[in-house]
């Protein structure tokens, strides 16, 4: 699959280097051409000299055909007008959007695109927004045979009962993530676009349930 990341700071920098050892395809895009030498030698993916949300800088990245795009820039403003262009423009599905602002993240949420503050970051957060199956769980019990998981779920679940996603999966939604707030669900609770959905489950039925989310839902 092909990933395009805008900034290449350490963050993008990082991302892109742990995106491509996963075996995946990866345009990264800076104002700064120096800013590319945080990649390292051994990057042997693209490189787009310009603005993130520049149209032909996106299109040079291979934003038509991206599976993916994070923007990780140094601008809170910059970040999310870019992850807008590649989401409504350019119909990529699975957009995550860096901010140093907490306090938007609500705004963004409401946008559709899921947002990762600053000072909650990690690598592991990111990628689970990016990657399809094989992310790293949350949270697993002491016997490693229960994990909690943020599920990646397809668009054409929305609108559908999380008590659907439980009986298609054989998982429990731990909690859901909507506009930046954890809330525990009920068997009525309507999944919504941006909706962050974490589910426990048991590990061996892990792989089994991304591919059923990754899916459209069965028919009612």
């Amino acid at each position: 699959m092909h990933f395009v990341i805008m900034g290449c700071g350490r963050v993008g920098a990082s991302l892109a280097r742990a995106i491509e050892a996963t075996g995946h395809d990866v345009a990264v895009i800076d104002q700064d051409e120096a800013s590319f030498r945080r990649l390292g030698a051994s990057f042997e993916g693209r490189t787009v000299t310009g603005v993130g949300f520049d149209r032909d800088c996106l299109r040079d990245a291979g934003i038509e055909d991206a599976y993916a795009f994070a923007a990780v820039s140094s601008g809170d403003n910059s970040n999310i007008l870019a992850a807008r262009v590649a989401r409504e423009k350019y119909g990529v599905e699975n957009v995550v959007a860096r901010i140093y602002d907490p306090g938007r993240a609500e705004i963004y949420q409401r946008l559709g695109i899921p947002t990762v503050a600053t000072v909650k970051w990690t690598s592991d957060q990111m990628l689970r927004r990016l990657l399809p199956q094989g992310h790293v769980p949350e949270f697993t019990d002491p016997s490693g045979r229960v994990v909690m998981a943020e599920m990646p779920v397809s668009s054409e679940w929305i609108g559908r009962r999380v008590a659907e996603i439980e009986e298609a999966t054989g998982g429990r939604i731990a909690y859901l993530t909507r506009l930046g707030d954890g809330f525990l669900p009920d068997a009525e609770t309507v999944y919504q676009e941006g909706d962050l959905v974490h589910l426990a489950l048991r590990r061996d039925d892990l792989a089994a349930a991304e591919r059923v989310l990754d899916a459209a839902p069965p028919a009612p």
